[in-house]
């Protein structure tokens, strides 16, 4: 089985409980957005395009994310809103993209928005770069092989107590929703290579 069909699998059987423990509570309203999980190859192994927030941003300053944002009305879906956020964030050509399908919307507190992770396939690469540095501060494409080194896996402790896993790649620390995605994700296509659970750092 393809990269890209597994990930299509996942697509097709997972539930929001198996990404993440937070629900909305009942009564709640949270607003929708999107983000853009986009796997592919370079000719040396899968890839996944990630973003560093500016540092001075009032949402998630300095964090390393997928690309995303919240809906407009002028989009048609949660596809839409993905492929647009990525082309105005990274420079993306999406027409380069192919949609795998989309998972469970996941709730995030801090910022009380309901995330739609649309997953895609980079079937046509073309260059990627920080189109506002007001907004974005840099571009990533990431080699998965090196996400799923347990060398540079672990958890991170933030200091309101949350405690979540984490990523070190290639001078970025990744953690939050991006990295409770990417390592639920991770096990849910069967890419995870065993790595020690019990290592926390102080983010």
């Amino acid at each position: 089985m393809t990269y890209a069909a597994e990930l299509m699998s996942v697509c097709s059987r997972v539930s929001a409980s198996e990404l993440s423990l937070r629900h909305l509570p009942a009564g709640r309203v949270a607003r929708p957005a999107a983000v853009l999980l986009l796997f592919g190859s370079d000719g040396e192994g899968l890839t996944v395009l990630l973003l560093q927030r500016a540092a001075d941003l009032r949402s998630h300053p300095g964090q390393v994310a997928f690309p995303g944002g919240s809906c407009d009305d002028a989009d048609s879906d949660a596809v839409a809103t993905a492929l647009r956020e990525a082309a105005e964030e990274t420079g993306l050509d999406p027409t380069g993209v192919d949609v795998l399908g989309e998972l469970p919307s996941l709730w995030v507190p801090p910022s009380n928005f309901t995330v739609t992770p649309v997953l895609g396939w980079w079937r046509a690469l073309s260059a990627v770069h920080p189109v506002d540095p007001a907004e974005t501060a840099s571009v990533h494409v990431v080699h998965v092989r090196d996400l799923l080194d347990p060398a540079n896996r672990g958890s991170v402790r933030h200091p309101s107590g949350f405690v979540g896993p984490a990523f070190w790649v290639g001078g970025l620390v990744i953690w939050g929703f991006t990295a409770g995605l990417l390592s639920r994700l991770f096990v849910l296509a069967g890419w995870e290579i065993p790595w020690d659970t019990t290592m926390v750092k102080d983010l």
